[in-house]
């Protein structure tokens, strides 16, 4: 016995008509009428009388009738029980974090700490296309992804991201600039004014295109626009690693996120802001549709304090 085939029963024994039952069930009505058949057989019984004129219930039916009814008010208390229960609980925020969010992250944290003080937010650090990935299945309530909407990944779910995708919805929350990043010994660290022009014989480390397209489409086309072709260098191992070469003294830039670059003191490595072009990315806020909107609320704010 299922409790659907209850609750067809108690509804069926409410209209007295099969069609009309079906649809306060939204289901149809040939469903309805096989799994009667298939409590009836069950039980042993005919609940109820069928003519071409009316429907009844027979003496069995309106015995079983508020036995069944009492089993479906039990589970509406039980499910009743739980929703008071997941109601009081400290919610978890699942948040895809992007590399070099630097103190904004910190920022943001506050900003959510105080406007959602039930909220535990859970912090999960993943490339890409897989924190699109999360938020459209439901792993994540939300992630910062860099890049314009037409760069992000498409989604498995129906092949594309908009500003009003089904499955998520992409928020603009802040634009982060990029630094370039070199060896103080190099020549260009001491320029007044740093252009890209300056950098042009130096070899470009940059990750592989694959893994970043829009910074990498961004840099390669600021420097194809000021004249010249990068000499790409190794392909870019790594922060640390990265860095360490540079203080080493090997001949290269790259660049990084200016937010992420505040919280970071390299030996013999520089951070220049370039004074033309103003390279800059925007960052937007995947948020899912199921998430409840007072989160995704406190979340929007949160960022705009960090911007």
């Amino acid at each position: 016995m299922e409790l659907r085939q209850l609750r067809y029963f108690a509804t069926i024994a409410e209209e007295l008509h099969f069609g009309r039952a079906a649809e306060r069930l939204l289901i149809a009505q040939s469903v309805v009428s096989q799994q009667i058949r298939r409590l009836e057989r069950e039980l042993g019984v005919v609940l109820f009388d069928r003519s071409s004129r009316h429907v009844r219930l027979t003496e069995a039916g309106r015995a079983f009738l508020p036995e069944a009814q009492a089993v479906l008010d039990a589970q509406e208390r039980a499910v009743a029980s739980v929703a008071r229960f997941t109601e009081h609980r400290s919610r978890v925020l699942r948040l895809g974090t992007s590399s070099g969010l630097g103190d904004r992250l910190t920022i943001v944290l506050d900003g959510l700490a105080r406007r959602l003080p039930d909220t535990q937010v859970e912090l999960v650090s993943a490339p890409t296309r897989e924190r699109v990935e999360l938020v459209a299945d439901g792993g994540l309530d939300a992630a910062f992804l860099r890049g314009d909407i037409g760069t992000v990944p498409p989604t498995p779910a129906n092949g594309s991201v908009s500003a009003n995708n089904s499955v998520l919805r992409l928020l603009p929350v802040w634009r982060d600039a990029l630094v370039v990043a070199l060896s103080e010994r190099d020549p260009a660290a001491d320029a007044s004014d740093l252009v890209l022009t300056d950098l042009a014989k130096l070899p470009l480390w940059l990750v592989e295109r694959r893994t970043n397209r829009a910074l990498v489409d961004l840099v390669v086309g600021a420097c194809r626009d000021a004249g010249f072709e990068p000499a790409l260098g190794r392909v870019y191992p790594g922060l640390q690693e990265t860095l360490a070469a540079f203080g080493a003294g090997t001949p290269g830039w790259t660049v990084m996120y200016e937010a992420h670059a505040r919280q970071l003191a390299v030996r013999h490595v520089v951070f220049r802001r370039l004074s033309t072009p103003d390279l800059s990315l925007p960052t937007l806020l995947a948020v899912s549709r199921a998430t409840p909107e007072t989160v995704t609320t406190a979340l929007v704010a949160a960022c705009r304090e960090a911007a």
